[in-house]
């Protein structure tokens, strides 16, 4: 599902001329349903997901890995192109959503320490096509850094609304400091919570 986009600039103080500015990235729609419960919130799509259009598409990500392995009993249709609509489908049977914080961005090559210019998604919208959410699952530190600005967007549209951000490990493999396990279960914890496992 594509979420019409009304987005809003994040400063970080970049400052580049015309001459040596990068690249601007778009990321990718929204994959979610209106039975999503937990939405998982990555920063931006690195450049093998970018060049594959497919949220997770480097291979050493630990994303769909981790999700397998919480539903086993449900197999994870395999990985490659002809199979990525049967995976998002998978994911929403299990009332999963994915976005990322960023609608765009300037960054050379994948890592989130490299983002300039980013533009964040509109986040009230999202919260109109998915009126069950409960949870933000930020994949990792970048993503979680933006909470506040999301939850804001919320406010100004939902006062009421009860959204709970939960930090979890990135399954980026850049973040070789949490072992596969240390990560499932983390991952675990937050599923079971909201009555997903």
């Amino acid at each position: 599902m594509t979420i019409p986009q009304e987005p809003a600039p994040l400063a970080d103080g970049a400052v580049t001329s015309a001459s040596e500015a990068p690249t601007r990235l778009v990321g990718l729609p929204p994959v979610v349903s209106d039975r999503t419960v937990v939405l998982v919130l990555g920063s931006f799509p690195g450049a093998a997901s970018l060049k594959a259009q497919q949220y997770y598409g480097h291979p050493q990500n630990h994303f769909w890995r981790i999700l397998q392995s919480l539903w086993p009993q449900h197999p994870l249709p395999p990985a490659g192109p002809q199979h990525y609509a049967q995976r998002c489908a998978w994911l929403l049977e299990r009332r999963l959503g994915l976005w990322d914080v960023y609608a765009s961005c300037e960054r050379e090559g994948s890592l989130d320490t490299s983002i300039r210019n980013a533009v964040v998604n509109d986040f009230a919208q999202l919260l109109r096509e998915c009126p069950g959410l409960r949870a933000i699952a930020h994949n990792g530190g970048e993503s979680f850094k933006h909470s506040a600005a999301v939850r804001q967007q919320w406010a100004g549209a939902y006062p009421g609304a009860q959204v709970q951000s939960v930090r979890l490990p990135s399954t980026s493999p850049a973040n070789a400091s949490w072992s596969f396990e240390r990560k499932q279960t983390a991952w675990a914890e937050l599923m079971a919570a909201h009555g997903l496992l």
